[in-house]
């Protein structure tokens, strides 16, 4: 059930930036976690980075630590990912994902199945 809209995509020589936004259309903004995952072609979708509903866990995946920050606009109900430093392995459609969950701090990369919301994706194209 696709109730989120990410835009922010598009082609962008390495090395660059791109922020990517999610926006909530009629899901409980305030009481849900986000994360973003990303599909290259050919490849199992992975989580890339995740921010709790209290907004004090955030996780990130190794290959984006220090380059990537998820970061939450409440008065917007607007999920970002700051992403900098882009690599040609960064290629893929994002996704942005949500879900309710009774823990302020849960935050979760590890599997799609913890989030029942998810937008339609986005393609991000690193290439010079």
């Amino acid at each position: 059930q696709l109730q989120l809209v990410e835009s922010g995509g598009g082609l962008v020589q390495p090395g660059g930036s791109l922020n990517l936004s999610c926006t909530n259309s009629r899901f409980n903004y305030e009481t849900s976690a986000y994360a973003w995952f990303r599909q290259a072609p050919g490849k199992e979708r992975e989580g890339v980075a995740c921010l709790s509903r209290s907004g004090s866990t955030a996780n990130y995946a190794d290959s984006v630590k220090g380059r990537f920050t998820i970061v939450r606009d409440n008065a917007k109900e607007t999920v970002f990912l700051q992403m900098n430093n882009l690599k040609i392995e960064d290629t893929a459609v994002y996704f942005c994902a949500a879900v309710s969950p009774p823990s302020y701090t849960f935050c979760g990369l590890d599997s799609t199945i913890r989030y029942p919301t998810w937008g339609q994706g986005t393609q991000v194209t690193i290439s010079s």
